[in-house]
C-alpha cells in the first residue's frame, strides 16, 4: 500500500515539477539568447575604421608597420559583432575576419580571429574592466613551427568612441613578448 502511495504521489507531482523546471529552463534560454548591454556596448564600434598596425615576428626584431581597414557590425540580430579586416602583410593582401561574443550565460566576451595566413581560430576569452575601459583575452593559437597551441594575451582598450587600441602578446621559448598593436580610427 505503501508503494502505490508513493507512486501515485510522484506521478501528480511529476507533472508539476516539469512544467516548474520547463519554465526555468525557457526563461534560461531567453535570458542567454536575448542581446543586453555588452551587445549594446559592442555595437558602438559598429563602422568603418583606419588601422595603423605595429607587428613583431620575435622578440627584439625590428617591428613592421602596416595601414589597413577595418569594417565592424553587429550580425545576427546584434548578438555577435563581424569584423572585417584588410591590409597588406609583408607584400602580400591581407585579410581577417574576427567575430565578438558576449556569452549572456558564462558572463565573459568570446573572440574568434581566422585569417588568409593561416588555416587554424584563435580562440580567447576576456571580461570587461570598466576602470579601463578593456577587456582582457586570454587563450591559445597556433605555432605553425611546432604545430602545438601557444598561450595568447590580447587587451582591446577603447578610448573613446573613435579611438581603439589592441596590444598583442604570446610565448616564445616561454618568454612573453608583444607580437602585435593596432591603433583603429573611426573613418
Amino acid at each position: 500500500m505503501k508503494r502505490i502511495l508513493l507512486l501515485l504521489t510522484i506521478s501528480c507531482c511529476s507533472p508539476a515539477l516539469y512544467a516548474q523546471q520547463d519554465e526555468a529552463a525557457q526563461k534560461a534560454w531567453m535570458e542567454y539568447m536575448t542581446p543586453g548591454s555588452m551587445h549594446k556596448m559592442m555595437a558602438l564600434a559598429n563602422g568603418e575604421w583606419k588601422t595603423d598596425l605595429t607587428v613583431w615576428m620575435a622578440p627584439g626584431a625590428p617591428p613592421t608597420k602596416e595601414t589597413g581597414a577595418c569594417t565592424n557590425k553587429m550580425i545576427l540580430g546584434g548578438r555577435y559583432q563581424e569584423s572585417l579586416h584588410t591590409s597588406t602583410f609583408g607584400g602580400q593582401p591581407f585579410e581577417g575576419i574576427g567575430t565578438l561574443a558576449y556569452d549572456n550565460a558564462k558572463k565573459v566576451f568570446i573572440s574568434s580571429w581566422i585569417d588568409n595566413m593561416g588555416t587554424g581560430i584563435m580562440l580567447l576569452e576576456g571580461k570587461w574592466d570598466d576602470a579601463t575601459r578593456s577587456i582582457n583575452f586570454t587563450g591559445k593559437s597556433t605555432d605553425p613551427a611546432s604545430g602545438k597551441d601557444i598561450p595568447v594575451r590580447e587587451t582591446l582598450k577603447w578610448i573613446d568612441d573613435n579611438h581603439h587600441f589592441l596590444e598583442m602578446y604570446m610565448m616564445m621559448n616561454g618568454t612573453e613578448f608583444k607580437t602585435m598593436e593596432i591603433k583603429l580610427t573611426r573613418k
